[in-house]
């Protein structure tokens, strides 16, 4: 993960696979590879139509337990860790099948642009970079098959789930009056058609409720379906009937704000379910479209950005959840204590942003996974937070500072819909992955199946 900011759809393979960088010695290289050359290849895992060998389980804990050591961080005890890793392995071969169905293929040209992209990160020819690679313990076949298993599942996670993710414009609408909070202007323009039934404020109740009957009855048709410009034609009592009740494009500014608020969540096309009562009468609205705003920069959203630098620790490669968290709480004291948060990230994070000191930037709302962005949020400007789960693992946040955002309505649009849709893609890919291990067939064998009881 080469930067918080592009939590999702940041290149998978630079974050998996830097951390090879900071695996064991050549010295702790051998003693592995003589260790894993006396493991019995007996089968602990069946998946499916496939297998997991006790041979890969060992070399694939063996090298997270070296990569703990590396960073003077706590291995836990070898069953509890095999455990753990046997069940990543389980999902990562039950992805691999799927995409094998799914016809997912990384052809080589791919896996070397990728490999260049993250030498040319780390500031090394591809030479370079492979040597430093093996001369670190790692196989430089491990490396590329690594690489090229990252990019399979980021393959398959767009197509099974982030190409399916839809964000309407009524979530946009939702989630931006969020931001701002109650009382803030619409950010688009609105174009909407309406039918007016005039009925003075004062007047009897038998006219209102005659009028309120009539407008009923034509908003059950308009709800229906029926040509609305034809039925504002014939029936609305206002001075536009005759051009179908077309309002044309509108600030919401100039709007009634019960009609702002009744159209808030509705689709281009749809028509408000109920009627509105207004200063003159009984009206039934419908959306036409939505534009972002024709008003001046001062008239855009102003949404906050923040100033932050994290730490971050990774547990999903062996690092207990305890030892993580102790790992940041003292990293945090000692922040406290007038250490340089720069230099600890520069020497703990396993997060593109390390060689930067962990400084992200200018953070815009929904840039960062919800569990980062609510604590960062939370936070008081020079304030550290305390350790912060998320799926890459555990984070230290400091904010420093907070300012608002200037910028066009349209971006502000497309911040809110980048925003709604990594949320929902999230979540999406989360269920699928539930649901794909659901369906698979998994029986753990020996001492794996002991474990599992």
């Amino acid at each position: 993960m080469s930067n918080v900011k592009l939590f999702r759809s940041t290149a998978i393979v630079a974050g998996a696979l830097a951390a090879a960088l900071i695996l064991s010695t050549p010295a702790g290289a051998q003693a592995l590879s003589n260790r894993s050359a006396q493991v019995a290849d007996s089968v602990v895992a069946v998946v499916n139509d496939g297998v997991i060998t006790q041979r890969e389980l060992e070399e694939r804990s063996a090298l997270i337990a070296k990569r703990l050591q590396q960073q003077n961080a706590p291995v836990p005890p070898a069953d509890q860790m095999q455990r753990q890793v046997l069940d990543q392995m389980v999902l990562e071969r039950i992805q691999l099948q799927k995409a094998k169905d799914d016809g997912i293929n990384i052809d080589d040209a791919t896996v070397n642009r990728t490999l260049a992209r993250l030498a040319q990160q780390n500031q090394m020819t591809l030479d370079v970079y492979r040597s430093r690679i093996e001369a670190q313990g790692v196989p430089w076949t491990t490396f590329v098959r690594d690489a090229r298993t990252e990019l399979t599942l980021s393959k398959l996670r767009e197509k099974e789930v982030d190409s399916k993710i839809t964000v309407s414009d009524g979530e946009v609408a939702n989630y931006i009056a969020s931001q701002r909070g109650p009382g803030a202007r619409n950010t688009s323009d609105l174009h909407l058609q309406h039918i007016m039934f005039k009925v003075a404020q004062d007047a009897p109740e038998a006219d209102v409720a005659a009028a309120q009957g009539k407008a009923d009855a034509v908003l059950k048709q308009a709800l229906n379906g029926d040509d609305f410009a034809k039925l504002a034609k014939n029936n609305s009592q206002d001075t536009d009937a005759s051009k179908g009740g077309d309002l044309g494009f509108r600030a919401p500014a100039s709007l009634p704000a019960g009609i702002v608020t009744a159209v808030a969540t509705l689709r281009p096309g749809q028509v408000a379910p109920t009627l509105l009562r207004t200063s003159g009468g009984f009206e039934v609205i419908k959306l036409v479209d939505r534009r972002a705003s024709q008003g001046t920069a001062a008239d855009a959203p102003k949404l906050t950005q923040t100033h932050v630098r994290h730490i971050l620790l990774r547990v999903t490669d062996g690092m207990s959840e305890q030892a993580a968290r102790q790992r940041l709480l003292d990293i945090k004291q000692q922040v406290l204590a007038g250490g340089d948060f720069a230099n600890f990230a520069r020497t703990y994070s396993q997060d593109g942003s390390a060689s930067q000191g962990g400084d992200l930037g200018w953070i815009s709302p929904g840039e960062t996974v919800p569990e980062f962005e609510r604590a960062m949020n939370n936070l008081q400007d020079g304030a550290v937070s305390d350790p912060v789960r998320s799926e890459y693992g555990y984070h230290l946040i400091q904010v420093l500072g907070r300012r608002e955002a200037e910028g066009s309505a349209t971006q502000q649009l497309d911040i809110a819909r980048q925003a709604i849709g990594q949320r929902k893609a999230e979540q999406a890919y989360s269920d699928w992955l539930r649901e794909l291990r659901d369906t698979a067939y998994v029986q753990y064998k020996g001492v794996a199946a002991q474990a599992q009881q």
